[in-house]
């Protein structure tokens, strides 16, 4: 794999941070200075600062995510998911939840279950509530249900559960962007409250908005199974 995928992989940095690292000089691949992208084998001397570099421990949190929080790791952009946690340790969200929106986002440095988490093909459950601007019917849950065209795609049929006149729950198979705002839209409707409350077997109930938590060994294992049932 490329030198940036690996130090990823092991928790370290991300790949364009490898980058950085790469041209101040600070990494060696057998004696010699590293190129960006080059291809290692995990056999390789690879040292960071003359220290061989080792998998780190694995880090699983869950947050439940405030609205006006961007979900993305570039601790440039104003009001990111990483100021706001203040981890000690490299981390980066699992996919993303949309500025506007709220709740469950994973938090990891394990590039791989990430990678296995967010594969489109494997149809992994994410579960919503929505709070629309105004009361809906029958009909709206049916057409939601069914699949929607929106721009040149349509969804996967989903399943949806009525709350109360203007408030339903959603559980998607897939991640387009602004999926369920897009969706309500192409009937009529504005979304006003959005959260996330599950993604897999991960729930997001007790946990309190705006802080975070460890992902339990139990629920590590059966999300590990999960995903490698696809």
């Amino acid at each position: 794999m490329r030198i940036n995928k690996l130090l990823s992989n092991y928790g370290y940095c991300s790949r364009k941070e490898t980058n950085e690292l790469i041209d101040s000089g600070r990494i060696t691949i057998k004696g010699l200075p590293a190129t960006p992208g080059q291809w290692v084998e995990e056999t390789d001397l690879i040292l960071l600062d003359y220290e061989p570099i080792k998998r780190k421990a694995s880090i699983y949190l869950i947050l439940n995510k405030p609205m006006g929080i961007t979900c993305t790791a570039d601790e440039s952009v104003e009001n990111n998911i990483i100021e706001f946690l203040n981890y000690p340790e490299y981390i980066f969200p699992v996919g993303r939840l949309d500025k506007e929106s709220q709740g469950l986002i994973i938090l990891t440095n394990d590039g791989e279950l990430a990678n296995k988490i967010l594969e489109s093909d494997n149809g992994h459950e994410k579960e919503y509530v929505v709070t629309l601007s105004k009361p809906y019917d029958e009909k709206f849950l049916e057409n939601m249900a069914r699949g929607v065209e929106i721009g040149d795609k349509k969804t996967k049929p989903s399943t949806l559960k009525k709350i109360s006149e203007d408030t339903f729950s959603i559980i998607l198979t897939q991640g387009l962007n602004k999926q369920i705002r897009k969706m309500s839209r192409a009937f009529g409707y504005n979304v006003v409250r959005l959260e996330r409350i599950r993604i897999m077997n991960i729930k997001l109930e007790g946990l309190i908005y705006g802080k975070w938590r460890e992902i339990t060994e139990d629920e590590l294992k059966e999300l590990r199974s999960l995903c490698n049932k696809t």
